[in-house]
């Protein structure tokens, strides 16, 4: 038998029998798991961010664990099992690739995006070009696939310079509504604000949940830094002045942190 089937019918198995034996496996439900499996989710994007083979590894093993879990408990349910679980994504994945399994021609990665929300629009109930979205994303995230989607129709930008007059846009309406001290329009108009800048990163080819948490890494690793250099010198941060500060943050800097 396939290595790869293998270790798979194994995993069914070892499931199987923890069902049935481990007093804390039995108990769980699907929304027991939930939260479980959301924790696992981030473990593996800290894993692929940090670029750790082995704990990448490590992860997608935790996240096919909550998977065939999910399956298991379905199927003593009598609702489904992990074959119909594969057969659903299998004839999805077909269906969504008629330029590999049919007779469409492409010429890029973005027309295969754009053939997959057309496509996506016609399968079932889910007809709203954003109706798919979950309401439980992260804000930058939701904001970034909304915008991705709204582009698969047709609705974006000319050309990806236009964004920057957008940007100044929402910029000056910011000021403005600090000049005024008007808290509930500051909080609207930086959201504003985010959602122009988040359009920008898309059209430009960068995501905007990286950038950012490439920039928290950065701001994380100089700070240790300047902490650790602080508690060294016998100090407490809140005894330097910030031109001490700035000293060690530079040198941070310059250690490529």
């Amino acid at each position: 038998m396939d290595r790869r089937l293998a270790e798979f019918q194994r995993l069914l198995d070892i499931m199987d029998e923890l069902r049935q034996k481990c007093p804390w496996d039995k108990k769980q439900t699907n929304e027991s798991l939930r939260t479980l499996t959301i924790e696992e989710t981030y473990e593996l994007a800290d894993a692929v961010l940090e670029g750790k083979t082995d704990d990448i590894k490590k992860e997608l093993g935790d996240i096919m664990l909550h998977l065939v879990f999910y399956a298991k408990i379905a199927e003593e349910n009598k609702q489904f099992d992990i074959a119909d679980v594969l057969l659903a994504i299998n004839e999805k994945l077909i269906y969504r690739h008629p330029h590999i399994f049919g007779d469409v021609k492409v010429s890029s990665a973005r027309e295969v995006e754009d053939n997959w929300e057309k496509i996506k629009l016609t399968e079932g109930k889910k007809k709203k070009v954003l109706g798919g979205i979950p309401k439980s994303l992260p804000a930058t995230i939701k904001a970034y696939r909304m915008q991705d989607k709204a582009r698969g129709v047709g609705f974006d930008w000319e050309n990806k310079e236009q964004v920057w007059d957008k940007v100044m846009e929402e910029y000056n309406e910011l000021r403005e509504a600090i000049n005024e001290n008007n808290q509930q329009e500051i909080e609207k108009e930086f959201g504003d604000m985010f959602f122009a800048l988040i359009n920008a990163a898309r059209l430009y080819g960068i995501n905007p949940e990286n950038a950012i948490e490439l920039t928290n890494r950065k701001f994380l690793n100089r700070f240790n830094y300047l902490e650790e250099n602080t508690i060294a010198q016998g100090k407490l941060l809140k005894s330097m002045s910030l031109e001490e500060m700035d000293k060690f943050w530079n040198e941070a800097k310059d250690q490529g942190l």
